[in-house]
């Protein structure tokens, strides 16, 4: 007897169709699973006889073989155990192939019989090629999110054959409440002081523009970059779609109807690998942090301390928004558009401005500096230091303002970048934004000097621009960018290593 169950592998955050063929024929008892199947996948011989045996279920000792197809694709995981158990039970005439007919399967299973969840179910129903899915119980509110699909949910074996015989009820899906949407999180009226670095916060938030904080230890840089998602406005309905895949097929918590709608925060420990950043690795290829990020914040503490190589992975996603990882054996694309957010010292012992200053070498400095390359620094299209605070602002118990007002202005900002055809000013490519910004006689001067004086390239020319005219729509202003406001932009890009401007002595 043979039996067809649609059902879906994962490869890097999309599913790939896949068919379970299986053929149970006379012979020395077997169970071999064929099909380029990694290790995990091929063990599931061992969990689908313990669960049919446990489910009160025949296991045929017979010599069974399940192919998975199509066989040039590898399989991982055990998100197919629930088909071969399904397929099994149809080759072996305990459920009529009517029965599954329109149906695709994801699940694993466990040894008592109980259908436990899988990680990447939103990508793995989306690409199984049948209107109907039965999914378990715990990821059936991801599941939905596919409007096309008509989800089902089993919480075990022995009650998911007994609802596809019509001889008992299907389980019933979890009940999910709407995740809340307000911002929460730390807010901005805890910040003391600090106005031009909030200003950048606000610019950086509006804009969608890559933000570098320098300065010494205890002065804030950390607390204001944790802020920094309150003033994001929720995800549109394709991009949360979008980072509730990346977070699935990675096997994170999703919130509880199953569906990311506030930006995500992503803060990785600066001893990360380069493929901890970007994704791959040697086996399963698992999105990295800038992915899981997407449509959010990266915030990379400590920037100094990240290894070179690591941080040089981040430059092409940066730029294209995706990362491509390709292998021997395979390849895959992830999506990467974030707002990264960087914090550094100016030196390694912290370049503080108090008493005795900077204890550092020059050399030390120097070869602490370096390990930022200048094309990633170039990337950053705001550069500013930061300070401690002034102790009458930290001792004068007045909060600062709160993250909904300026959460407003970036939405208001937002909404003028929107009416462009984008989400926010970083996004626009040179030719829409040499349209939407065009300069003043004065302030096409003043970036000359600024060119054939060597302190912009053509990048960060159209970072300075996109700038300036993020800082117009904060202001409400229209028209020609005039110089004023590229003197902003150029006043939110400078070199933040200068002794003068870091407090190092």
């Amino acid at each position: 007897m043979l039996a067809t169950i649609h059902a879906a592998t994962l490869h890097g955050v999309s599913g790939h169709p896949v068919r379970v063929e299986v053929h149970v024929a006379d012979g020395l008892p077997a169970f071999t699973v064929v099909g380029l199947p990694d290790a995990s996948c091929r063990e599931a011989r061992d969990r689908v006889r313990a669960a049919l045996e446990s489910s009160g279920l025949p296991w045929p000792p017979r010599r069974i073989t399940v192919n998975l197809a199509p066989t040039g694709v590898p399989k991982a995981g055990s998100v197919l155990d629930l088909p071969m158990a399904v397929g099994l039970l149809v080759a072996c005439g305990e459920l009529e192939p009517g029965q599954v007919d329109g149906l695709g399967f994801l699940g694993e299973l466990g040894l008592d019989g109980s259908i436990r969840p899988v990680p990447g179910v939103l990508p793995l129903v989306d690409a199984v090629e049948v209107p109907g899915m039965v999914v378990p119980v715990a990821n059936g509110a991801e599941a939905a999110l596919i409007d096309d699909r008509r989800v089902r949910v089993a919480d075990d074996l022995r009650g998911l054959v007994l609802a596809l015989r019509g001889d008992g009820e299907w389980a019933t899906p979890e009940v999910a409440e709407p995740s809340p949407v307000d911002g929460g999180g730390p807010d901005m009226g805890d910040v003391r002081g600090q106005r031009f670095a909030r200003f950048a916060l606000e610019v950086a938030a509006a804009g969608a523009h890559h933000l570098l904080l320098v300065g010494p230890p205890g002065a804030g840089k950390s607390m204001l970059a944790r802020r920094l998602p309150g003033l994001l406005p929720d995800l549109a309905p394709d991009e949360a779609l979008q980072a509730t895949r990346v977070r699935s097929a990675a096997g994170e918590a999703l919130p509880v109807d199953g569906l990311v709608r506030r930006p995500p925060w992503r803060a990785p420990h600066h001893g990360a690998s380069p493929a901890a950043l970007v994704g791959g690795g040697s086996g399963t290829m698992r999105p990295g942090e800038v992915s899981l990020a997407h449509g959010g914040v990266l915030f990379l503490d400590e920037l100094g301390e990240f290894a070179p190589s690591a941080l040089e992975t981040l430059r092409q996603p940066l730029e294209d928004g995706t990362v491509r990882v390709s292998r021997a054996g395979a390849s895959a694309e992830y999506p990467a558009r974030v707002l990264l957010v960087a914090a550094m010292n100016p030196c390694p012992c912290g370049g503080s401005a108090a008493p005795g200053g900077c204890r550092c070498p020059s050399t030390v400095r120097a070869r602490y500096v370096r390990r930022i390359s200048g094309p990633l620094l170039d990337r950053f299209d705001l550069r500013i230091a930061v300070d401690r605070p002034d102790p009458v602002d930290l001792l004068s118990g007045a909060s600062g303002e709160s993250s909904a007002d300026v959460g407003r202005r970036v939405a208001s900002a937002r909404g003028r970048a929107v009416a462009r055809g984008v989400d926010a000013n970083g996004a626009l490519d040179p030719a829409a934004l040499r349209e939407a910004a065009p300069l003043s006689e004065a302030a096409v001067r003043r970036l000359e000097a600024e060119l054939h004086a060597g302190r912009l390239s053509a990048r960060g020319l159209h970072r300075v621009r996109s700038v300036a005219l993020t800082v117009a729509d904060l202001l409400g202003r229209d028209g020609p960018l005039d110089v004023d406001l590229v003197e902003v932009a150029l006043g939110l890009r400078i070199d933040p290593f200068r002794s003068e401007v870091a407090g190092v002595r």
